[in-house]
């Protein structure tokens, strides 16, 4: 068994153009202060970092380890997520999504999506000169609006996308085993990889490739109905990644999983704070305890009520009380004894002629 490491702290909610949330020096100092360990770093916030600099200067790097090292701090991760929501975008989405790529790429699709493969593969980069070994992602969506199947889908709809999901993904999980780093999907709604049987069907199609891992986020299953804890024990293998994120499902005779276009407050199915949701983290904290997780417990704020710092100075707290320190003991060795093959023959009645 291992310890878990933690807290850490995803700075993607928190970044933004005040101080002390607008470069990285101040949230560090911030988080610090906080009793954050760690940083968890969006690698597309230019406020933030330079993932392209990162990619290729280990002197940036290494500067970069040092300042957040004079805090008491360390990298968990890098994230893509925002990048990797560009791989493969569905047109329903694609106006939305223009916002998350350069202005001159705006209204071209391909451009965009070959942009984001390669600020992807820097990010995996920028990974390894970090030291770090797994990066989280979104694998992004061409079958998300076909979720539910009506019009009945027509007959080799989702293999197709799912095809293409793999052949745009398979080059850069190339250039990940190259960098020794895992990339880490989160399984999430709206994501084509949103629950296992989604993410086994990519996992085939990558030829199981070693860098397929996944970030597993308790939150995503509340909303979905989904079984976390057996998800655990079934992909333990595959969980690399861990954000730690509260959440509640309340379903009424009005509104269920699907939230009838209400806003966050309003739906069914919400985000809260560590400690107000339905999660249950103990259980959760000790299968990852049970299985070996070697990484990171990293804070992700998302709550519709609670204000964000105050969620995040409560999440230290609770994912402190929730790390479990390991034992390298058994609880009743006091009692035991040594005993000689020949006595343990004995009290098995086992008699040899």
């Amino acid at each position: 068994m291992k310890t878990i490491q933690g807290p850490s702290l995803h700075l993607a909610q928190f970044a933004a153009d005040t101080a002390p949330f607008n470069t990285l020096p101040a949230i560090a100092e911030w988080a610090a202060g906080m009793g954050f360990k760690a940083l968890q770093i969006p690698a597309w916030d230019a406020r933030l970092f330079d993932v392209a600099q990162a990619a290729h200067s280990q002197q940036y790097c290494d500067e970069l380890v040092a300042m957040l090292a004079g805090h008491g701090l360390v990298i968990s991760e890098l994230t893509t997520h925002i990048l990797g929501q560009l791989v493969a975008v569905h047109p329903a989405y694609d106006a939305l999504c223009d916002s998350f790529a350069p202005a001159h790429l705006h209204g071209q699709p391909a451009a965009r999506t070959a942009w984001a493969i390669e600020q992807v593969k820097l990010a995996a980069m920028a990974s390894k000169r970090l030291g770090l070994t797994d990066m989280g992602t979104f694998s992004g969506s061409f079958a998300w609006p076909y979720l539910f199947p009506f019009p009945q889908r027509p007959p080799g709809l989702i293999e197709t996308a799912f095809d293409e999901l793999a052949r745009r993904w398979l080059p850069i999980l190339d250039v990940c085993e190259e960098q020794g780093v895992n990339l880490c999907y989160e399984i999430h709604p709206s994501e084509d990889l949103h629950d296992g049987i989604s993410f086994e069907m990519f996992y085939e199609r990558v030829g199981r490739h070693p860098r397929c891992k996944m970030l597993f986020d308790p939150s995503h299953f509340v909303l979905q109905q989904l079984n976390y804890l057996e998800f655990i024990d079934i992909y333990k293998e595959h969980i690399r990644m861990f954000h730690v994120k509260d959440a509640e499902f309340n379903p009424t005779g009005r509104q269920g999983i699907y939230g009838g276009y209400q806003s966050w407050e309003n739906r069914a199915g919400r985000f809260r704070s560590l400690g107000d949701g339905q999660v249950d983290f103990k259980a959760i904290f000790s299968k990852m305890a049970q299985n070996d997780y070697a990484g990171w417990a990293t804070l992700e704020w998302e709550c519709c009520l609670k204000d964000q710092e105050v969620g995040a100075r409560e999440g230290v707290a609770f994912i402190n009380a929730h790390i479990i320190a390991v034992t390298d003991k058994i609880f009743d060795d006091f009692a035991g004894a040594p005993v000689s093959a020949q006595q343990i023959h004995q009290l098995l009645g086992i008699q040899h002629n």
